[in-house]
């Protein structure tokens, strides 16, 4: 063992809201008899990212002798956990919304006058606060980081721009900016993607989104071109350009 960062729980402060259980990304945290633990060092990275979460400051930092994180283990653990929570209806692990879950794909989004256009989304959840960094949908695939306000304003989002993609979603305005890049450098490191593609509003706010797609790839230490596309607020593609690095 050596001496390394990691998560301490004092669960006298602890109401069991479980906000850290799901802002976990690795699994290291579940609740136990009403209580927020940490199941296992080897699942905990030390990165902080529950600390945010919790309502009652039940959640700190302590550098002490502690297992190495094994990243190979957290795979498996997640693993174990999706076969165990995926089948429940509402009643798995953390909250039902953030479950993850993969949809088959559709075979075409074209507009139709005899019935709904279909999604094309492929994954479950979408927003960059509660995706998984090692969900296995992101293994290897074409990242779409969109502006939440995109697929509002852009009518044939899902045949133009999500077919086919992972898809991650945030606001770069109102969100935590600093958060978002912890989060994206991790889904980068992890997964060799294939590309990665980053859509926002042409509003100046918006174009944040693009500050922390540069931060997180540099924070991942990787090499790797992106396509930054601009969408006009009556949802046209305004500009479309590939980014070198």
């Amino acid at each position: 063992m050596a001496k390394r960062n990691i998560v301490k729980i004092d669960e006298n402060k602890c109401n069991g809201c479980g906000l850290c259980v799901n802002a976990c990304a690795e699994g290291a945290i579940q609740l136990v008899n009403g209580k927020a633990r940490l199941v296992s060092e080897i699942y905990c990275d030390g990165l902080g990212a529950c600390l945010g979460h919790c309502p009652q400051g039940a959640i700190t930092i302590e550098q002490r002798d502690a297992a190495e994180f094994d990243e190979k283990a957290t795979h498996a653990h997640l693993k174990q956990m999706k076969a165990k929570t995926e089948p429940a209806a509402e009643g798995g692990f953390g909250c039902p919304g953030m479950r993850m879950r993969t949809f088959e794909k559709k075979p075409s989004a074209a507009t139709s006058s005899s019935g709904p256009v279909e999604s094309q989304l492929g994954q479950w959840p979408v927003q960059l606060k509660l995706v998984s960094p090692m969900a296995p949908y992101f293994a290897g695939s074409d990242l779409l980081l969109a502006a939440d306000c995109v697929p509002f304003a852009m009518g044939d989002f899902h045949s133009t721009l999500l077919k086919d993609h992972s898809v991650a979603v945030g606001c770069p305005k109102l969100d935590d900016g600093g958060y978002y890049v912890d989060k994206l450098t991790q889904i980068i490191q992890h997964n060799h993607l294939h590309s990665l593609t980053v859509v926002h509003m042409e509003v100046p706010c918006c174009s944040g989104l693009l500050r922390i797609a540069e931060a997180a790839i540099q924070k991942a230490g990787v090499k790797m071109d992106y396509e930054d596309i601009t969408i006009s607020l009556q949802g046209r593609i305004l500009s479309r350009k590939t980014i070198a690095r």
